[in-house]
């Protein structure tokens, strides 16, 4: 399946159906009186996250939706029915922006989100509403309200708890097909890896999702490469993991150029938990290993650690690390959001402890 995070499509939800002029009708009856049934309600334009997507390719190549509208009224003061809702199911982690990437419209960040972005007209009103002492025959009705309308840009950010930086060809992939069951396209040539990767990590009994993105190079912030959208995807990570690669000449250049372009863009990756690790040790001998180790962790002004991805060495040490945070990040988000719904509780009027 074609991995696609961003996409642009257009929406209308559904207009009201239109208020009917009819009269009462029946035997010995010459003067029945108004009976039009008001227009049903158009539909509403929905978007919901649910489980088993992790991409939008369902709305790359339909760009136009729009809700059903509502039934026009009926005699004998039946009302239309309702036009039903259009649900527009998304991956867990989808944003919805403006048009423009100004605004953000919607964060559906956990599996049961649901936003309405277009509400269905009002149905219109009946000529029974419109009777009166003065006015018995009333032939005055009201149309259906229109439909909204609107283009909206769907963003996919992937849910992970770990996100693997580093430069092309640092190891990330081969890292983590060592570890978890996804299998990445792994070559000896920058930028094999196109599209993100996950891949759920077994640490004991313990598991935890990792994301893989493509290499970032100098100017990714910007758009240069294929880092630009990509970064947006490790920004909901609880800890990331850089990796550097011990067979370049200058890893702190390597690291540096990396850390210039998260602080560049900005957003959540700023300040995040980061474990760095030398990877590749098994190319170069341990007295280089031990002298670039040092260099990077006093530029770092942080441990590093040093794994080989390829033959497992000091795999299980990271994985370790890595846990420690993500263990404390899972605990802070599950205490979140009980708080979430602790004050969701007490604003609708229900009981919460003082």
């Amino acid at each position: 399946m074609k991995f696609v995070d961003q996409t642009r499509i257009f929406l209308k939800s559904g207009p009201g159906g239109n208020g009917c002029v009819s009269f009462r009708r029946e035997k010995y009856i010459e003067y029945g009186g108004p009976n039009g049934g008001d227009g049903g309600k158009g539909g509403d334009v929905v978007i919901e996250a649910v489980t088993g997507l992790n991409t939008l390719v369902d709305y790359r190549y339909k760009r136009h939706y729009k809700a059903p509208k509502g039934q026009h009224g009926m005699g004998k003061n039946m009302t239309g029915a309702s036009g039903d809702d259009l649900v527009m199911k998304v991956p867990v982690g989808t944003q919805v922006f403006d048009e423009d990437m100004e605004f953000l419209i919607a964060d559906l960040a956990k599996l049961g989100d649901r936003v309405v972005l277009a509400k269905g007209g009002d149905g219109g009103l009946g000529n029974t509403h419109f009777k009166s002492s003065t006015n018995r025959a009333p032939r005055r009705t009201t149309p259906g309200g229109e439909g909204e309308e609107l283009w909206v840009v769907l963003r996919l950010k992937l849910i992970a708890d770990a996100g693997l930086l580093g430069l092309p060809n640092a190891g990330k992939s081969t890292f983590l097909s060592a570890v978890s069951r996804a299998r990445p396209k792994i070559a000896d040539y920058p930028f094999t890896t196109i599209r993100p990767q996950l891949g759920v990590v077994g640490v004991g009994q313990n598991e935890f999702v990792m994301a893989d993105i493509p290499g970032l190079i100098e100017g990714a912030s910007e758009g240069v490469g294929l880092g630009h959208r990509f970064l947006g995807h490790i920004e909901r990570c609880g800890v990331l993991l850089h990796l550097v690669d011990a067979t370049e000449e200058d890893v702190v250049a390597s690291y540096e150029t990396i850390m210039t372009e998260v602080e560049a863009y900005g957003g959540d990756l700023t300040g995040k938990p980061m474990i760095i690790g030398l990877n590749k040790s098994d190319a170069v001998s341990d007295e280089e290993l031990e002298e670039k180790r040092v260099a990077l962790a006093d530029a770092a002004a942080r441990p590093v650690m040093t794994l080989a991805g390829f033959t497992g060495d000091g795999v299980k040490e990271i994985l370790s690390a890595l846990w420690d945070v993500v263990k404390e990040d899972i605990a802070k988000r599950a205490a979140q959001e009980g708080l979430d719904e602790e004050q969701g509780a007490s604003a609708d009027g229900g009981w919460s402890p003082l």
